[in-house]
């Protein structure tokens, strides 16, 4: 088989982009990478630099570009994971990949042949992608919302629907019915638990999912592998990951790849617990808080304070301090009266060491986030001026 061109494509979601996924799927075009048309162009000229594409695409045309290198001929579609600062990986997924995970997915929700989808996520992010993708093998037409709004999507005819925590927030406050839904997928960043009371008590069908662009997004629901997904840890806790839904490699970095590819396993940057077979994350490996000598998973300290009855949202990170090193900071969207630093450290303290109760308290209206609906963490890491 000879190898394949590779387009960037920097489009707004919409049918162009969905043309150009069911062509390089059924191999009849060339494989593609979506880009956000909202990238400021330094991080677009970084990606596409680390990309190498043959052609980018844009509202305008197809613009070739010199020096492109082909993929491997099953390579299909490739994400960006990062590019705001420093370089890119690239993530690429077959085609093979991208339909076991839409097939695992129908699978889990009980999807009906006739259901349509609604992506009101990035497509340039796995999430938006994989809305689409699971359309295409269903042979649907989705509903594809460039911006999110909810009286747009209150309107839709749309059964299926993924979402990040915002705007499932934002759904409940319009007043939207969601018993209208047959699944909610919620993912992105973790919910928090009054957002999930809220909504399932208003009749939903929420699952709650996690994975990220090596795995075709969502691989876990509801802490539990779909079909044909391993899930396990390593010895120091860190979630490893097999099945038939992972990512071949990252583009041009084979040494990156090898660090994570170990055979037939995925080793992420995530820390877990595994009960039962159910699985939960505890945080990441690089937001561990060094902190006067002892160690913090600011996930851990995080999914207490969200059950704080005056805490409505909640990033826990660590910042510089000059005599413990890190020190842990609550970073909170109160729900009415703000919860004071000493209610916070004993609510902690009830249930967690004694040196992951925070020393610093940081309430904000609310928390920035990224094109994906994450957290911003690194600028967390500031206090805002």
């Amino acid at each position: 088989m000879e190898d394949r061109r590779l387009h960037a494509l920097v489009l707004p979601p919409g049918p162009r982009l969905l043309q150009a996924l069911h062509a390089a799927l059924d191999g009849t075009g060339p494989a593609i990478c979506p880009l956000s048309p909202d990238t400021p162009p330094p991080a677009l000229a970084a990606t596409l630099d680390t990309l190498r594409p043959h052609a980018v695409e844009t509202t305008t045309g197809t613009t070739p570009r010199p020096g492109g290198i082909p993929v491997h001929p099953d390579t299909a579609v490739l994400i960006a994971t990062s590019g705001s600062t420093g370089t890119p990986k690239i993530v690429e997924l077959t085609a093979a990949t991208l339909r076991a995970s839409a097939t695992a997915t129908h699978h889990r929700i009980g999807a009906d042949p006739t259901d349509r989808w609604l992506c009101c996520l990035p497509t340039s992010h796995i999430a938006g992608i994989q809305v689409l993708v699971r359309a295409l093998l269903a042979g649907t037409t989705p509903h594809i919302h460039p911006r999110f709004d909810p009286a747009r999507i209150t309107a839709a005819d749309a059964a299926l629907i993924s979402l990040v925590p915002t705007q499932l927030r934002r759904l409940l406050d319009a007043g939207t019915d969601l018993t209208r839904y047959r699944a909610i997928l919620l993912g992105g960043a973790p919910a928090h638990p009054d957002l999930l009371d809220r909504a399932r008590t208003a009749g939903a069908t929420v699952h709650t999912t996690y994975g990220m662009s090596e795995t075709c997004g969502g691989c876990a629901y509801d802490g539990l592998p779909l079909d044909g997904v391993t899930l396990d840890l390593d010895p120091d806790g860190r979630v490893r990951i097999a099945g038939p839904v992972l990512f071949t490699g990252y583009r041009l970095a084979p040494d990156l790849t090898a660090a994570t590819r170990d055979g037939r396993w995925y080793l992420t940057q995530d820390l877990g617990t595994l009960h039962d077979g159910r699985l939960r994350i505890r945080g990441r490996i690089d937001d561990v808080i060094n902190t006067g000598g002892e160690k913090v998973v600011a996930g851990d300290v995080a999914e207490r304070l969200a059950r704080h009855p005056r805490v409505a949202d909640v990033v826990v990170v660590g910042r510089p301090d000059p005599e413990w090193g890190e020190r842990v900071t609550a970073v909170i969207v109160p729900d009415g009266p703000a919860p004071t630093l000493d209610d916070l450290r004993a609510w902690t303290r009830e249930t967690r060491p004694a040196h992951a109760a925070p020393r610093e308290l940081d309430l904000r209206a609310a928390l920035p986030l990224l094109p994906s609906g994450k957290p911003d963490r690194a600028a967390l890491r500031h206090r805002a001026p």
